[in-house]
């Protein structure tokens, strides 16, 4: 488990497997079911020798902020409103960050000390399909410069401030695009999961990043291989179903020959995806407080935990 050379602390699966603990399974086997992704067959397993441990580290660590905003509030005098703990999770196309938000989403909401666990994704802070075609970056939907990052760590700094309501942009990807005026609200939650590819991302010399604001990173993590199979995968599988709706912006995919059709994926996750996690998501691993990393089938084989 241990590398004297390393800032992580490394657990091979069944040693994370051991730290759950005494915590309680609170997920049925239909809960696991609704949870999966696309082309992630989330099992109970997993959710038992992972997720589990990590939800009852993320418990312990949520717990020591709270305690340490009474003894602030205490020595201060004032009974300043309690502020969103924020958990970022990072990683590639395709690696499974929304399944992995949804699982602790749905574990973190079921502690007694703090029921409201609101999601986010970093897609909604994309930039409309016309400002990237007006900037001529359409290709580049994903890199840092696709979206409003100050919108972003706006709304990141309002949350930490205690401000409520808060609107937060909706990105649908049947219309693969931002949804005009479909904000949603949240207000006073007790844990913010940020899911998208940038929120380790930093930005310019000398401004505020959004991992300014973030309590505890984890980075998803997969080879190359695995990644690009997953992609491919997906693809075919939205051709399949959700590609075959009219409103889809990808419907002319369904219906196109299957050899052209996977000829585009190709091009898409070598000319966009891939470079993208080469030169701006991959870096920020190492930012990271926790690492999942994955082998075939989604599996998490290895878990690492940056040192104190």
């Amino acid at each position: 488990m241990a590398d004297d050379q390393s800032p992580y602390l490394t657990f091979s699966r069944d040693e994370w497997a051991r730290l759950r603990g005494e915590t309680p399974m609170t997920l049925r086997e239909s809960d696991v079911a609704e949870l999966s992704g696309i082309t992630e067959a989330l099992s109970m397993n997993e959710v038992e020798e992972v997720y589990l441990p990590l939800s009852r580290l993320l418990n312990l660590h949520i717990a020591a902020v709270q305690d340490l905003h009474r003894v602030s509030s205490r020595f201060l005098g004032t009974l300043a409103p309690r502020v969103p703990y924020v958990i970022a999770i990072a990683g590639s196309v395709s690696v499974g960050k929304s399944t992995t938000a949804r699982v602790l989403r749905t574990l973190l909401s079921r502690w007694p000390d703090h029921p409201r666990v609101d999601l986010v994704t970093t897609d909604g802070f994309l930039f409309p399909n016309e400002t990237l075609r007006e900037r001529d970056i359409m290709q580049r939907k994903g890199f840092p410069e696709s979206y409003d990052r100050q919108r972003l760590v706006r709304f990141l700094s309002e949350l930490k401030s205690g401000l409520a309501p808060l609107r937060v942009p909706v990105y649908s990807h049947l219309q693969y695009d931002v949804i005009p005026d479909g904000d949603v609200t949240i207000e006073h939650p007790d844990i913010v999961i940020l899911e998208g590819l940038n929120v380790l991302q930093s930005g310019t010399a000398h401004s505020v990043f959004v991992s300014d604001y973030i309590d505890f990173s984890i980075y998803v993590d997969a080879s190359e291989e695995e990644l690009e199979s997953w992609f491919m995968r997906r693809f075919q599988m939205l051709r399949e179903t959700a590609f075959k709706d009219p409103a889809s912006f990808f419907h002319s995919l369904a219906t196109m020959a299957d050899e052209e059709a996977l000829a585009v994926a190709r091009n898409a996750w070598n000319n966009i995806n891939l470079v993208n996690l080469r030169e701006n998501i991959l870096p920020t691993r190492e930012r990271a407080r926790l690492i999942l990393e994955k082998g075939s089938n989604h599996v998490v084989e290895r878990v690492l935990l940056r040192r104190l």
